[in-house]
């Protein structure tokens, strides 16, 4: 690595490896935080479709603090609220909880998953009651139970329409991810601080962290295709839009 260079491209690759070891930590952030994140979406969508009172109240107000102040904020009120919780727990009911002892991937997992479950809840609602009603009554008329119409039609449906949205949640939630460091969990970003700290190359580390977010986006690209062909839902006459607008259509007509 040449210091006397204005920019140097082998300070790029070099840097490339030592971050591509935090990829894991960055990949369990978003998996785990999207997987919770998806489950309460899910109940937050079916408290606010059913209206339950006291708790439809209280979810309008915690979807519409989350949507209203930044996650780097949220991370911070996680961060010295949690501990300040157990502190109370400690003080009030005489436990003997470890403050010290939180690890700092629990206040990551918890902020980005409240976070999620707040956005994807409208998204999953909007999913749910985009099923026609009139498939829902003709499979009742049927004689299926309400868990059946569920498993059996409402939910392949709703994915089919939720499928877009919440990939484009899951690309935000990885880029999203990029501030973990403030809880004190070293991902890609944190590890560019340190990388850029030792060598002050920081254009070409901020670029090499860039290019493995830019290829992992890309993953997801990939996969949402996939899963896009395999939830797709064809007419009679064999044609079928999907979820980004490509139609196919049968070579006999």
């Amino acid at each position: 690595m040449n210091k006397g260079k204005i920019f140097d491209i082998d300070a790029v690759w070099q840097a490339i490896p030592k971050l591509f070891k935090m990829i894991p930590t960055t990949v369990e952030i978003t998996l785990v935080s999207m997987i919770i994140g998806l489950v309460l979406g899910l109940l937050f969508a079916v408290i606010k479709m059913k209206k339950i009172p006291v708790l439809y109240q209280m979810l309008l107000v915690f979807v519409s603090f989350i949507r209203g102040t930044p996650i780097i904020v949220q991370l911070y009120i996680t961060y010295t609220g949690i501990p300040l919780f157990l502190k109370y727990l400690n003080a009030t009911y005489d436990t003997n909880w470890n403050v010290n002892s939180v690890p700092a991937m629990l206040f990551v997992l918890v902020t980005y998953s409240f976070n999620e479950a707040a956005y994807q809840s409208e998204t999953i609602r909007s999913a749910l009651q985009s099923v026609d009603k009139g498939q829902i009554e003709a499979a009742e008329s049927l004689g299926m139970t309400y868990p059946q119409v569920f498993r059996r039609i409402i939910l392949p449906e709703a994915s089919v329409v939720a499928t877009l949205p919440l990939a484009n949640a899951l690309m935000g939630l990885l880029k999203g991810t990029s501030v973990a460091f403030v809880a004190g969990v070293v991902e890609m970003t944190a590890q560019v601080k340190i990388i850029a700290g030792s060598n002050f190359r920081y254009f070409e580390t901020y670029l090499a962290v860039a290019i493995l977010y830019w290829a992992m986006n890309i993953l997801i690209e990939f996969l949402v295709y996939l899963l896009e062909n395999k939830l797709e839902i064809k007419d009679p006459r064999g044609r079928g839009t999907g979820l980004f607008g490509r139609k196919e259509v049968r070579s006999d007509v």
